[in-house]
């Protein structure tokens, strides 16, 4: 990796770090070039606007996000383990990878009704996690650890809202057994799922 690599990787570091804290909007070339002991100049040379910031931003995380929570959750066993895997790598995304959680959450809030390249690429990024969750739940129903009629985006989408409710109710509400409540739905949600 040459020193350009080198620079832009530790700024997107910086900026997916920044973004989890404060929200994608906060990203911004000068709060960026002020952190990183950077020129403004040098910084708007490897992205040239705040736009193109925040979108590597979030290009960024999301590799981030597959190599940490996706990615080992495949090498798991088809079916049931390789749900608990995902859910269990994505609770630890959004408790100790970065110092805000998830800032796919914050982002999706700042920009669902914004349109644009950012709000775009948010909900490309959701559409792909939502067809992952189904088609791995799809494997289980291969598996037989789930029901043949049960219904995998229905799946997805609960378990989604397990992990946001998670996120709120560990980062806003600083509930010391969101963890364990979120588990506990987990469980619920596969129980409903069996043969």
């Amino acid at each position: 990796m040459g020193k350009g690599q080198l620079t832009r990787h530790a700024v997107l570091d910086q900026a997916t770090r920044t973004a989890s804290a404060v929200g994608l909007r906060g990203v911004t070339i000068g709060s960026l070039a002020d952190s990183m002991r950077m020129s403004k100049s040098g910084l708007f040379a490897h992205f040239g606007s705040k736009e193109s910031l925040q979108l590597a931003t979030v290009h960024y995380a999301r590799d981030q996000f597959v190599n940490l929570v996706i990615r080992p959750a495949l090498a798991a066993p088809r079916g049931e383990p390789r749900i608990r895997a995902l859910f269990g790598n994505w609770l630890e995304w959004d408790t100790n990878v970065l110092p805000g959680g998830c800032l796919f959450v914050a982002a999706a809030v700042e920009f669902d009704d914004e349109p644009g390249a950012v709000r775009d690429e948010l909900v490309h990024n959701q559409v792909d996690l939502d067809e992952t969750i189904a088609r791995i739940f799809r494997g289980g129903i291969s598996e037989r650890h789930f029901r043949a009629d049960a219904d995998p985006e229905q799946f997805a989408f609960q378990m989604h809202g397990i992990l946001l409710a998670f996120h709120q109710h560990s980062r806003l509400l600083g509930d010391p057994l969101a963890t364990q409540r979120a588990r506990r739905a987990l469980d619920a949600l596969l129980d409903a799922s069996r043969p």
